[in-house]
């Protein structure tokens, strides 16, 4: 059963657009990313009780490399779309830092024109140690935003290099930013990230114009020889999917934007005729459910009683070298009353 108070925050975000709902969605994505036990049964009930008006919005993933120009482009496609008439939703992870785990939350500051606009909303989270560039709350958030009645969502990772493809596994089109010039012309077809983008965008047109337009016909081509053999969906030989582009663009000077918005669109009717976007979604709230699973478990293990009566003597015996680190883990393992591995 909803709390009172939640049932105040849901009626107020399921509301008409106001400050009351701007409080309302920042109030439930901290409720959501509370580690408090009362505030996750708390949450879990909200979450069950918006899922009804979720589901409406595109949901954009963006990632590239620190300085690739995430955020400017961020902006720039939000203020573009809120003159369109959409309402637009960015979810920013920044990462924290691994000694003092604080993060500077710093992307209200750098999209400063978009932050003051009606129609947005910017929420920039920790990464807090989550693997991937996202936060572990992201999903969440991205639900709320949907039940508030933004129908752009954009999640923006943390862009630390190749392990900037968990955003892929929760939005309905990965965009993916290069730099030209930046590096040799095998950084640009690194299989890992290349082969789960729908749309690769080089940015930064404006400071070398040749650099861009050789880095965009080197990694088309680039595309067509790996052939898409690394992700079905984007099977080359297949007119009824998607095959990823690769476009330029300045996002610092606009231009490019409402090419990009098109192509954006593109995507979204081939996706949604093809029955591809449902069935996207289907696979990542399957994923959703078992990564939660793992997390908990996690969770479990290191509150064990038992477990953390053996942990101290255990690290110090790892530490020292008189311990195997498997066989320490399989033995905490085995506290918790299972035979793992």
């Amino acid at each position: 059963m909803l709390h009172s108070v939640d049932q105040i925050l849901l009626d107020d975000l399921t509301g008409l657009p106001c400050s009351a709902q701007r409080r309302a969605l920042a109030k439930i994505i901290t409720l959501l990313e509370s580690t408090r036990l009362d505030h996750r049964h708390r949450a879990d009930e909200v979450l069950n009780a918006l899922l009804p008006k979720t589901g409406k919005s595109f949901r954009l993933g963006i990632s590239g490399v620190p300085g690739v120009g995430k955020s400017t482009l961020i902006e720039t496609l939000g203020l573009y779309l809120i003159e369109q008439g959409h309402r637009v939703a960015v979810l920013a992870i920044d990462p924290s830092s691994s000694i003092s785990g604080g993060s500077i939350l710093g992307d209200k500051t750098r999209m400063e024109r978009l932050s003051v606009l009606d129609g947005a909303f910017i929420r920039p989270s920790p990464s807090s140690g989550t693997l991937g560039g996202v936060a572990e709350k992201t999903r969440e958030a991205m639900l709320v935003a949907e039940a508030a009645g933004f129908d752009v969502v954009i999640v923006e990772t943390v862009g630390v290099g190749q392990s900037e493809i968990a955003v892929a596994g929760m939005t309905d089109m990965f965009l993916l930013m290069q730099l030209p010039n930046a590096g040799d012309d095998l950084q640009a077809i690194k299989k890992g990230v290349m082969e789960i983008a729908d749309l690769i965008v080089i940015n930064k047109v404006d400071i070398d114009a040749d650099a861009a337009m050789r880095a965009q016909l080197f990694i088309t081509s680039s595309l067509r020889l790996l052939g898409f053999q690394g992700n079905p969906d984007h099977a080359s030989n297949d007119q009824k999917l998607w095959h990823p582009l690769v476009m330029t663009m300045s996002a610092l000077q606009g231009n490019g934007v409402k090419e990009l918005w098109e192509k954006i669109q593109q995507f979204k009717q081939l996706q949604t005729t093809n029955g591809k976007l449902q069935s996207r979604r289907q696979q990542q709230a399957g994923a959703w459910m078992w990564d939660r699973v793992d997390a908990g478990l996690k969770n479990a293990f290191r509150n064990n009683p038992a477990v953390q009566t053996l942990l101290p003597g255990f690290i110090a015996e790892v530490n020292q070298g008189t311990m195997a680190p498997s066989v320490a883990a399989r033995r905490l393992l085995e506290a918790m009353g299972h035979e793992f591995f």
